[in-house]
């Protein structure tokens, strides 16, 4: 009888669970004998599921000694407990396949954790699996897991899941190591599940199956060898004839199935190379291209080829280029390698990142050239300029001339404001002053600026500026510098401004840049509180692209955002620099001006005056950001430490 048929699982899995006195006791036949008993004192609990067994589903106090390892402990119970954990979250595993009770330390899941994310769960349960793998279970870390797997089709809808479970979690261990001894045993159990489930018995998802192979680094030479203990009579020659058909009728259903990433995933393991260019086609007309692009780097270099060919065919010019830059085929492919360099520089342009895309093509003229041709199609004139005089561009002077002849998109400037003057505060003197001017006003418009990060998983820089803007002046704060050279001058003077309930505060999507400065410069009490704030974007119902869509909505021009990824860190910063950081502050107070005027004439309609309502939008008392963003998510409009205020007068 193998491990995985049906005859197999109900023998292991059949049992009885008795009550006797003041202990529970499990009969299971097979070779990890488990008892718990019952204290009755202030042990932890464990709700034990009993599908089809005697005990009902019921509390009882565990006695957590059992488990200070899983030498006792049989993997039908083990998952049985793993399913009750992810159930009803009572307890975690590392707090019952703990190292010794001296140094338990139990752990419980929060009743969210039944509703939280399933990727969060997973990761959890993750970690307590792979803990109790580092508990010596009998006979082997390895063997345990390939036991689980064979148990786990019994657990019917929790299989699936359970599965990847354990293989992740065998797989993280297994990079410690483990002795030989497991792993042998290992994967002749995990050849002979492998080899059963794939004859029909279903009893695993052929992805499944497929994880298995790796994760036990299952061969063919492997499979050949348990197939020929089931055919012991039959002639070595024969059974490699008979492995080979059975591996072909496999890749074959995932094929039919259209399972092309999992049979490619099989071919690459087995290292047995499949049918050439066809095969790679037809992944292609099936949009498969993951499954294409694993198939062709296991292939070489002229699969490879084939693949970027057929992505130029389709015009998808960043895969081939991708393929071309990773596998170094510029020479090979010299046009298409242009063409996604070009498109890179584009994006990148689009998100304003131009420094970013100067970068990029700083050493290539012809990329110079067209990160030119962008920034004058994006109207960023100063652009134009900078890369012409600074790159020696003198084939492109002439397109200075050439530029108004160009579709010209007008923006927004600040000369249309009537700002008086932007000033630039970098020491305790001059921020004294712009607090003392600011703290003489109604209305003040706020934003923040950071050089942005592109490294994946890598912290956000800290804010650096911050512009604090009134009706005719613009006060742009160094915060990088006086937070090192005069912290406690920051601090009060941006206390006295914020904390103010005198001062209306101005500001666009400006949560966003509470959590930025919090995370930047948390030791600064200024941060951790702001009364009297208005957030612009609160006020309209519908998305209308951002700050310079709104205001071309009711100023009847846009801002110019080509420079919002710029480095905010350099100093000095550029006049261009200063006037984008100055306009984006300075607008906030026109929008509301306009805006609120308008509401309060006759000729708007109810609906109009109803979105325009200022009013129960002005908020105070804003701490806790992460309590505002809870309460926000659980009822609309209301955020924990938040409170109305009425609208100040307008001056």
């Amino acid at each position: 009888m193998y491990p995985g048929t049906r005859e197999w699982w109900q023998r292991r899995t059949e049992g009885r669970a008795a009550i006797s006195g003041n202990n529970i006791r499990w009969a299971i036949p097979i070779h990890y004998p488990f008892r718990a008993t019952i204290m009755g004192v202030d042990d932890k609990t464990l709700k034990l599921s009993s599908d089809g067994m005697t005990i009902t589903h019921q509390e009882w106090p565990m006695s957590l000694h059992a488990y200070s390892d899983l030498t006792n402990v049989s993997p039908v119970v083990f998952l049985y407990l793993l399913k009750e954990c992810y159930l009803y979250g009572k307890l975690l595993i590392s707090s019952i396949f703990s190292t010794s009770l001296s140094s338990l330390n139990v752990t419980k899941i929060s009743n969210e954790t039944g509703t939280c994310k399933a990727t969060a769960k997973f990761f959890s349960l993750q970690h307590q699996v792979l803990q109790a793998l580092h508990n010596v279970p009998k006979p082997g870390p390895a063997v345990f897991v390939a036991n689980c797997l064979s148990l786990l089709p019994i657990f019917e809808s929790h299989c699936e899941g359970f599965s990847h479970l354990m293989i992740s979690a065998l797989r993280r261990f297994l990079k410690k190591g483990t002795t030989n001894e497991d792993l042998h045993e290992a994967k002749l159990l995990a050849t002979q599940l492998f080899i059963i489930s794939v004859r029909g018995n279903n009893t695993h998802d052929d992805r499944i199956l497929v994880k298995i192979l790796e994760v036990f680094n299952i061969k063919l030479t492997d499979i050949k060898e348990v197939m020929f203990q089931f055919h012991l009579n039959v002639k070595n020659d024969k059974v490699e004839d008979i492995a080979d058909v059975f591996i072909e009728q496999f890749i074959s259903k995932l094929l039919q199935s259209q399972s092309y990433l999992t049979a490619v995933t099989l071919l690459e393991h087995l290292s047995i190379r499949y049918s050439g260019e066809s095969f790679l086609h037809t992944m292609l007309e099936k949009k498969e291209y993951r499954a294409a692009e694993k198939w062709a780097m296991f292939m070489g270099k002229p699969m490879i080829l084939v693949l970027i060919n057929g992505y130029v065919d389709r015009k998808m010019i960043k895969q081939a280029y991708d393929l071309i830059k990773k596998n170094d085929l510029r020479e090979e492919y010299p046009l298409v390698y242009q063409m996604g360099k070009e498109s890179t520089l584009k994006k990148l342009a689009e998100k304003g990142c131009w420094d970013i895309a100067e970068m990029r093509a700083k050493s290539d003229r012809q990329l110079l050239e067209f990160l030119v041709y962008l920034a004058m199609e994006a109207g960023y004139s100063e652009k134009v300029y900078e890369l012409c005089e600074k790159y020696s561009l003198e084939g492109f002077m002439k397109a200075k001339e050439s530029e108004a002849s160009l579709p010209h998109i007008r923006y927004l400037h600040l000369d249309e404001l009537a700002i008086d003057n932007i000033v630039w505060v970098d020491e305790p003197i001059g921020l004294n002053e712009a607090t003392c001017h600011i703290e003489g006003c109604k209305v003040v418009g706020l934003d923040c600026e950071w050089k942005p990060n592109y490294e994946k998983g890598s912290k956000p820089n800290k804010v650096s500026i911050m512009q604090i803007a009134s009706e005719k002046m613009v006060f742009i704060v160094d915060l990088i510098k006086l937070s090192h050279d005069a912290p406690d001058v920051l601090d009060s003077c941006l206390i006295r401004i914020f904390h103010s309930p005198r001062i209306l505060k101005l500001g666009y999507n400006f949560q966003c840049d509470m959590k930025q400065l919090s995370q930047s410069y948390g030791e600064f009490d200024c941060f951790k509180h702001f009364e009297m704030l208005l957030d612009i974007q609160n006020i309209f119902k519908e998305p209308r692209g951002g700050l310079s869509g709104l205001t071309k909505e009711v100023l009847g021009v846009g801002l110019n955002k080509t420079r919002r990824n710029s480095n905010w860190e350099e100093r000095p910063l550029t006049r261009n620099q200063l006037e984008y950081a100055a306009l984006d502050a300075a607008v906030l107070i026109h929008i509301f001006r306009h805006v609120g005027s308008q509401s309060q004439s006759s000729d708007v309609s109810n609906e109009h005056n109803t979105q325009m309502e200022w009013k129960s939008h002005i908020i105070s008392h804003v701490g806790d950001l992460m309590k505002t963003k809870k309460k926000d998510r659980s009822k609309k409009g209301c955020n924990v430490g938040i409170k109305e205020s009425h609208q100040p007068s307008q001056s």
